[in-house]
């Protein structure tokens, strides 16, 4: 950073390519502040675009932050948010650059601008680059990311760290074709991948890693769940079979388990089981009302 807070805009030295991730996060859609503190709050507004820049493989550098406060107790909920975000920025040696606050008569909104820059010598992995024969790897394990409702404080979804280290280690030292992080759930996210692509992505249901925190229910429901609960910032991958067996083998993501749960053939760009039942999106949907 060349220069921060204070003038009309900041000035930060990047590399010639810039990677930009904006989000932003409602209170009431994204998180309850009835339920929960404000810096949990803030923290996952930083922590979704953070997993953005992961899915790209590349390094987070500095962000903008822009809060729309509610008049009544907007200063402390405003100063906890920034808590939140100024913990999490430390742990990932990031810079605030800058930003902007109102106050206004709706509830607290959160915008989190990120930008960063690839690894040197790496170009930026995208959803487009998978090849037919690819196998698709995931990290984690997916589902149960809301959490028990009696304990909204302790859901995943507010306290995942983002995949930022191992989407460095991954695209730095192995061959990655392509790569989106897991935010609106399995069932949603792969048919992205398999889209831009172009590829038919063929999963193996037996294969999909379940999250403990999904612990009731029958296989079917719980499979359920973790193709479509979302939030779980994981991150879905492709590699040729020899990188791929490498990896599983080595397992070298300190802490975080690599799962291979299906492969990529030609043909339509569809995400499918493997008895060719077309996997329909699940998770969230951003949604608008019709006029």
């Amino acid at each position: 950073m060349v220069l921060g807070p204070g003038d009309d805009a900041g000035i930060v030295r990047l590399a010639p390519e810039t990677i930009a991730a904006v989000d932003m996060l409602l209170d009431g859609v994204h998180f309850d502040l009835t339920q929960i503190d404000a810096t949990l709050a803030g923290r996952k507004a930083l922590a979704v675009n953070l997993s953005d820049i992961a899915a790209m493989g590349s390094v987070p550098v500095c962000v903008l932050v822009s809060l729309a406060l509610p008049k009544e107790n907007g200063l402390v909920t405003g100063k906890k948010i920034m808590e939140g975000i100024f913990a999490l920025a430390k742990e990932f040696h990031i810079t605030i650059l800058g930003g902007d606050t109102n106050s206004w008569s709706g509830r607290t909104a959160i915008s989190v601008t990120v930008l960063g820059e690839p690894l040197p010598g790496r170009a930026p992995l995208t959803r487009s680059g998978a090849r037919p024969g690819d196998w698709i790897l995931v990290t984690g394990a997916l589902g149960g990311s809301l959490g028990d409702s009696k304990n909204p404080a302790n859901a995943r979804h507010l306290n995942f760290t983002p995949r930022v280290r191992e989407a460095i280690q991954l695209n730095q030292k192995y061959e990655i074709t392509s790569m989106i992080d897991l935010s609106d759930g399995l069932a949603t996210d792969g048919g992205h991948l398999a889209r831009e692509s172009g590829l038919t992505m063929i999963l193996n249901q037996n294969w999909i890693p379940v999250s403990a925190d999904v612990s009731e229910g029958t296989p079917e429901e719980r499979l359920a769940h973790a193709m479509t609960d979302g939030e779980d910032f994981e991150l879905l991958f492709t590699a040729p079979p020899e990188m791929a067996r490498i990896l599983l083998d080595s397992q070298p993501l300190t802490r975080v388990p690599l799962t291979h749960i299906g492969e990529c053939h030609a043909g339509d760009p569809v995400l499918k089981w493997q008895d060719g039942t077309i996997i329909s999106p699940g998770g969230y949907e951003h949604r608008f009302e019709a006029d």
